[in-house]
């Protein structure tokens, strides 16, 4: 499978630079939060680590006793870290790695794999007893995105922005706007315990990482953009406006779910 964001396209170190500044708050507060997981060191595994910026923050935690595993179809935006060990893997072909993890965090990751439920029972199968599998995703389904916005051609085509790049570009690459919804019932399905959910939100102002990277993504897959009824005009209009501070977008709802493989007996 090809995913539809490449590491290699030079817009991929903003990608990673945003994504972090929007999400990794709320991810170390989840993490952190996690009932009975001592991270010192624990084995930790990440899906798709991007940046590597959560498994750099695990690999402080976990100290020399522990290990994060930080995998990634294309790794290179991962930079080496003490305790971090960075390997290439394709999580939609390769093996799972072996465990026993005490923690599997993945993070906007198996929405791109279109075997996603297949999946989910063999990332579960390598925690650890009492081992915890964290999954956040982002709800794409929704619309009406804008809040404020000072020029109303900029609205309408953000609009336009989240129908194309949902419906078209990333559906046609595997992606399933209602995967973030369906993980809490795949996890009990595969017989973890304790599931739980959490849905968190907020608004981005113009000029902010939320916005730009929509900017960037406008800039990432702007041959597909232009091959689905943007201009050159209609990207220029949309990126200065998404760069106005007068604009306010609705943040993408971020599901967070976590479960834990039954302690042994």
């Amino acid at each position: 499978m090809t995913y539809a964001f490449d590491n290699d396209n030079p817009h991929a170190a903003d990608q990673h630079t945003y994504l972090p500044a929007i999400l990794d708050m709320g991810s170390i507060a989840r993490i952190s939060a996690i009932e009975d997981l001592d991270l010192a060191g624990a084995r930790c595994w990440e899906i798709g680590a991007g940046a590597g910026t959560i498994a750099g923050w695990l690999g402080s935690r976990v100290g020399p006793g522990g290990h994060v595993l930080a995998t990634d179809v294309n790794p290179r935006h991962i930079q080496p870290r003490p305790n971090v060990t960075v390997q290439r893997h394709d999580i939609a072909h390769d093996p799972v790695p072996e465990g026993p993890f005490d923690l599997v965090f993945s993070r906007l990751c198996l929405t791109h794999v279109p075997t996603r439920h297949e999946l989910l029972p063999r990332i579960a199968a390598t925690l650890a007893p009492g081992g915890a599998l964290l999954i956040d995703e982002w709800e794409t389904g929704y619309r009406r995105g804008v809040l404020t916005a000072a020029d109303p051609r900029a609205a309408a085509l953000f609009e336009r922005y989240q129908d194309v790049l949902i419906g078209t570009i990333l559906a046609g690459k595997g992606h399933d706007p209602n995967w973030a919804g369906e993980v809490h019932g795949a996890m009990v399905a595969a017989g973890l315990v304790d599931v739980d959910t959490v849905v968190t939100a907020r608004s981005w102002a113009g000029g902010t990482p939320g916005a730009l990277l929509v900017v960037s993504n406008l800039q990432h897959l702007k041959v597909h953009f232009l091959a689905n009824g943007f201009t050159e005009a209609d990207i220029t209009v949309l990126s200065e406006g998404l760069m106005d501070p007068a604009t306010h977008l609705r943040g993408n709802l971020t599901v967070s779910t976590l479960g834990r493989r039954p302690a042994a007996a």
